[in-house]
């Protein structure tokens, strides 16, 4: 399970002094922590499934490259790098990432099982995407795909 994996990579990282991966995860515990207490509110005592964990670091994964372009936009090259090994950290716990052409072969698959012809079915397809490829797939990515195929 992904929650316990991350967990031991934070003991891991802790006992050998590994300071930017012991921040990485610690960022990574406290928002899946946060997550978790939101979702006991609505009655889930387990905390959040695998798929969300999953979404939850392809968000963070999103944030970071928003970030270095921004710090590279503004000259701050040191923390652009910091970003970067952010994002390789967290890269770790991620399944193995969908190349342009299955995403493609994906968008088209879920296209023709939601019926989507217009783009008002976006959702359907986004939501069917999210469904069956969380954590592999780039949905920014995947998102500009769909809208350029559905118009």
């Amino acid at each position: 399970m992904l929650r316990t994996r991350l967990s031991d990579a934070l003991k891991t990282a802790m006992k050998g002094k590994d300071a930017p991966t012991v921040s990485t995860l610690r960022l990574i515990m406290a928002a899946l922590k946060d997550r978790d207490i939101a979702a006991r509110g609505k009655g889930n005592k387990d905390g959040i499934p695998e798929e969300e964990i999953l979404g939850l670091l392809q968000s963070m994964i999103k944030q970071r490259r928003d970030s270095i372009a921004l710090y590279e936009k503004g000259g701050r090259m040191e923390l652009a790098q910091q970003e970067a090994e952010e994002i390789a950290i967290i890269e770790e716990y991620l399944p193995q990432q969908m190349s342009d052409d299955d995403i493609a072969a994906a968008i088209d698959a879920v296209i023709e099982d939601a019926g989507a012809a217009t783009l008002k079915d976006m959702g359907k397809v986004m939501a069917g995407l999210k469904e069956k490829h969380a954590g592999s797939m780039d949905f920014s990515m995947a998102s500009a795909m769909v809208k350029e195929r559905l118009t």
